[in-house]
């Protein structure tokens, strides 16, 4: 965490100034200083009629100039953002796949689980504060202090007719209303089903365990849709041209076997420390089925998006592929790799 944080901050004062933009493009488009050149001494000799339109055309230049800078000072000021943004939705969503995990077993009054219960409830215990932490970097973004969200600047939606066509879902209020309400609902269940375990504990009868049951099955419908909902909005619109049907549940798969190996390792360590006695091999191989079991469905998302993206050849779906193959090979192919067939 000390790494981390190290990390973030030498990230944040690391980013390039105006003036420092301004050389790096300059040594990465040398050329383009070579034709300006030979444009200006050729330009001497048009006819003093053209005057106008050269005006025009240095009006332009500059212009194209201005907006290149401006694009490329954005990417560079996004780098510890979106790093930052990735861990944050990383570490949240994992805390959200062992909640989705935990409500699924109360939900289906399974028998071999709830001595794993402790060990879930703490682990969804870091939901309040990276939801917190998340919000306070998508409200961020709502008010331009990053770039993460191009759909956000209103000079970006001006241009694009697809992004105008999309304005009514694409809306900073819309965006952060739901998170609010998605968010909250996601922390309202946690702390309900927290406070009715523990009460459990101590009842002589079985009323919390009953009110559990309720709420996870509840959760468990909200859970659905908002998952998909979040999937769109907090990852998709971050390209808001790329599109796939598949993508809410291909998000799902990610987080929520993410979630189960957590619990695993969890439950492994504090049982070689000394504690959860009671857990035994059954129960870690019930984890390892699970885990073995959505790594399975996940490969299997996986590769019915890219068949139906290969298939269909449409350029603003192909994109998604094409960029993360040509300039992310190692860790596109490694992911598929230690997804699935490291599982057998």
């Amino acid at each position: 965490m000390i790494l981390g944080i190290l990390g973030i901050g030498y990230g944040f004062l690391s980013i390039p100034s105006k003036e420092e933009v301004k050389e790096m493009i300059a040594h990465g488009d040398g050329h383009h200083g070579e034709t300006s050149a030979h444009e200006s001494h050729a330009s001497h000799d048009v006819a003093s009629a053209h005057d106008t339109h050269k005006s025009e055309v240095k009006h332009e230049s500059n212009s194209h100039k201005d907006a290149h800078l401006e694009h490329v000072m954005h990417q560079q000021h996004n780098k510890p953002w979106s790093a930052f943004y990735v861990a944050c939705i990383f570490f949240m969503l994992l805390s959200v796949g062992v909640l989705a995990f935990y409500a699924i077993q109360q939900a289906a009054q399974a028998g071999w689980s709830p001595i794993l219960f402790r060990v879930m409830e703490g682990i969804t215990g870091y939901l309040l504060p990276g939801s917190i932490i998340f919000f306070i970097v998508l409200a961020l973004s709502g008010f331009h202090m990053n770039h993460i969200f191009v759909w956000m600047d209103e000079s970006v939606v001006a241009k694009d007719h697809l992004l105008q066509a999309k304005s009514g879902w694409l809306s900073v209020g819309r965006f952060l209303i739901t998170a609010i309400i998605i968010l909250g609902v996601w922390n309202l269940y946690r702390y309900v089903s927290r406070k009715n375990s523990l009460a459990q504990d101590e009842a002589g009868d079985n009323s919390n365990y009953k009110k559990n049951f309720k709420w996870a099955a509840g959760f468990l419908v909200f859970f659905i849709v908002s998952e998909s909902i979040m999937s769109w909005d907090w990852i998709m619109s971050v390209d808001p041209h790329w599109y796939s049907t598949l993508f809410g549940w291909y998000v799902f798969a990610s987080f929520f076997v993410s979630g189960i190996t957590a619990i695993a390792l969890i439950t492994l360590y504090l049982k070689s420390q000394g504690y959860l006695e009671q857990v035994n091999t059954s129960h870690i191989h019930d984890l390892a089925k699970f885990m073995f079991g959505i790594s399975i469905f996940w490969t299997y998302l996986w590769f019915s998006q890219f068949m139906l993206i290969w298939y269909s050849n449409i350029p603003e779906e192909v994109t998604y592929f094409v960029t993360r193959i040509e300039n992310y090979k190692l860790p596109f192919f490694g992911m598929l790799v230690m997804n699935f067939i490291s599982h057998y």
